[in-house]
């Protein structure tokens, strides 16, 4: 008689780790320990371009507990880097203030913090260049942008048909630079054992840390090791190593002495990543019944001296609504400044923004609802490519979300509901993020008392990763979760990809699926038998994503927003907020809302909240802690909703997923700046929305 195991994948199934991060077992880089550890605090730019002249390191040597001072002219030399950030101490040139220019070292981290202070840097300074306009005389249209889009693409005649249309949108919106800011900073525990070099480090995906610090050392990646089991949030700017890595891996060297390095919040503002500042420039075209004849998108953005990241804001536009005539561009200025990389959907968080403003914009030009306005001009196939999608329920998503969030009682006239003091409105936008899965590779073992470990490279940031995957092994092996158990957070594993473009659970899961699949194949053949010292198999999935058929694959949903607008002094609040999504078979019920909502609050406080302010005299961040880098708290979301549709889409992965953790963000301020004009009639472009601007 045969005993069926019931599927673990689309249960609520809790957490497996939270015991362990209950209890405090659970240990993040910084808490690793290393016999004779010493502390490394660096030392930051006070200019934004120039030359250091001296470093005046004497006095700081003879400090209680100071062992020494690392500095570009005793700095170990490292190979040279395919990203010039990480060519840390290799130079005297000083391209952005904050950037790292010596390093101290002290048996506590109090020494080497009050030495840090001392030291002295003479530099000379240069004139610098910081802010970000349209017209800036050094934009340029770089070839590609992030990961790998190219920068401008253009079909049919978009301005002849703008010339013509009966109905035209032409606007700039603006969002300000913003930090990711994860709860957990940055850190490295950084250990030379001869020629091998361990670091416990907080990051978003071992294998690639261990590569490219192999790499500038010299060495093979086998000796290096990057353990990191437990990741307190990244949001993109944990999906690369920074400088840091390198300072605490180079203090190590030098010193002989395992080297403890975090990242303070203030100077995450310049060292760890932010997202670009963009200004965009959205003009629509379209017939009096709505539907669009052109789209014209163009972005302008920073990047640093030192490297080129160019974010891809203009591309979701490519494949969101049919238009026969369309131009998306992008144009870059390279200034004195940090780069700029990853934070969460990158590209479509800002540019949908942009997009799904205009939208409302034209929807009301066209005396249209704005959901009736978005299905008029569902598309077919993907606009720009032509391939068919795998799956596309956007509509769904939008009368599914109309329906729990009663749209059809709104009264479209702006600025006529009134609650005592509070203009109330509400708003939609769409969202989307692309789905990708990269190659993977696992390996997954029998034990002799009938348990199964599961190994991978993958990094778990705070979204559920480990209980994913034992979900998904549980399944591809046919038993019960608490009889598998798996191994993440180390380069030692089979490699993996980074966790970041929603693409974790589909890469390692895919990786993790075919294992099982070669595992159970050979216990079929010997019968079932497991020998006392277990039975292990692998898989790469290489070839299998190579080998993919050709589909628009893309997550969708919509989101609604419902605001409150002080009458007197401007102040907004999002009363409520409800998101419907596409996102192929849920997983695990209770992540996926986590990541939902995580998501969305991340979206409203990009609305109301945050914003990088730059000092054009200093050339750095002014805001750059929590008292003044402002983010939503649990009271600025009293009221918020996560669904999603039922959707089957077989040409994704073995799970049939996508990915969850960044198509919550994208939407979100678009619904709610869209809201706020419903609220008030005035039209704020240029985020956050800050009550003097309504005021104003």
């Amino acid at each position: 008689m045969t005993t069926t195991v019931p599927l673990s994948v689309g249960s609520g199934m809790d957490r497996v780790e939270s015991p362990d991060k209950i209890t405090g077992h659970a240990r993040y880089a910084y808490e690793y320990a290393p016999r004779d550890v010493v502390y490394a605090v660096p030392v930051q730019a006070t200019v934004a371009r120039g030359e250091i002249l001296t470093v005046d390191v004497d006095a700081v040597l003879k400090r209680p507990g100071v062992i020494t001072t690392i500095w570009y002219g005793n700095a170990p030399k490292l190979a040279p880097a395919d990203n010039p950030e990480l060519s840390v101490l290799q130079s005297p040139r000083v391209s952005y203030r904050g950037q790292y220019v010596a390093l101290v070292v002290a048996e506590t981290l109090q020494d080497a913090r009050e030495a840090a202070r001392t030291v002295r840097v003479e530099y000379a300074a240069e004139r610098h260049d910081v802010e970000l306009r349209a017209d800036h005389p050094g934009m340029y249209r770089p070839d590609r942008v992030n990961p790998n889009f190219p920068a401008d693409v253009e079909q049919g005649d978009p301005d002849a048909a703008l010339a013509s249309a009966p109905v035209v949108v032409d606007a700039t919106y603006s969002t300000p630079a913003e930090h990711q800011n994860p709860m957990e900073p940055h850190a490295t525990v950084a250990e030379w054992d001869g020629d091998g070099l361990t670091l416990y480090d907080s990051n978003q995906g071992a294998s690639l840390v261990r590569d490219t610090v192999a790499s500038l050392f010299g060495m093979p990646p086998a000796n290096v090791r990057v353990i990191s089991p437990h990741v307190g949030g990244g949001f993109g700017s944990k999906g690369a190593p920074h400088p840091h890595v390198i300072l605490a891996a180079l203090a190590a060297k030098q010193t002989s002495r395992p080297v403890k390095l975090a990242v303070t919040r203030q100077q995450m503002f310049a060292v760890t990543g932010y997202r670009t500042p963009t200004i965009q420039r959205v003009r629509l075209g379209a017939d009096t019944d709505g539907r669009l004849r052109a789209i014209v998108h163009e972005a302008f953005e920073q990047s640093s001296t030192l490297r080129e990241f160019a974010e891809q804001t203009t591309v979701p536009t490519r494949m969101m609504y049919a238009a026969p005539d369309r131009r998306t561009t992008h144009r870059l200025v390279r200034l004195d400044v940090p780069t700029p990389s990853w934070m969460r959907a990158p590209g479509e968080a800002p540019g949908m923004f942009a997009l799904e403003s205009a939208m409302d914009e034209l929807a009301i030009a066209c005396g249209l609802d704005p959901i009736e306005l978005r299905i008029r001009n569902e598309p077919d196939a993907d606009p720009e490519s032509g391939l068919p999608f795998s799956s596309r329920n956007l509509v769904a998503c939008l009368r599914d979300g109309a329906r729990r969030f009663g749209w059809a009682d709104r009264d479209p006239t702006p600025g006529v509901r009134r609650q005592g003091r509070w203009l109330v409105g509400t708003g939609v936008a769409s969202s989307t993020y692309p789905v990708y899965r990269r190659p993977s590779q696992a390996s997954v073992r029998a034990e002799p008392d009938g348990r199964f470990t599961v190994r991978i490279a993958a990094a778990d940031i705070g979204t559920g990763a480990r209980t994913v995957l034992t979900q998904i092994a549980a399944d591809a092996l046919r038993t019960s979760p608490d009889r598998v158990r798996v191994e993440i957070g180390d380069s030692a594993l089979p490699t993996a990809s980074l966790a970041g473009g929603s693409m974790g659970t589909a890469s390692w899961g895919t990786a993790a699926v075919r294992a099982c699949e070669a595992l159970l194949d050979e216990l079929d053949r010997r019968g079932g038998d497991v020998p006392p010292d277990g039975i292990e198999t692998s898989a790469d999935t290489t070839e299998e994503i190579r080998g993919q058929q050709r589909f628009a694959r893309h997550a969708f949903g919509a989101q609604f927003a419902e605001v409150g607008v002080d009458a007197d002094t401007g102040e907004t609040r999002v009363l409520r907020l409800l998101g419907v999504f596409a996102a192929g078979r849920i997983i695990n019920p209770k992540t996926a809302r986590s990541q939902f909502i995580g998501g969305m609050t991340m979206g409203l406080s990009t609305a109301l909240l945050e914003e990088s302010v730059m000092d054009r005299r200093f050339g750095d961040y002014l805001n750059h802690d929590f008292a003044q880098y402002h983010i939503a708290t649990c009271a600025d979301v009293p009221d918020i909703a996560a669904f999603w549709v039922e959707e089957d889409d077989p040409h994704l992965n073995p799970m049939g997923s996508k990915g969850i953790g960044e198509i919550g963000i994208v939407g979100t301020a678009a619904a709610i700046a869209n809201a706020v004009h419903h609220a008030t009639g005035v039209r704020v472009r240029d985020l956050p929305i800050r009550l003097d601007k309504l005021v104003r």
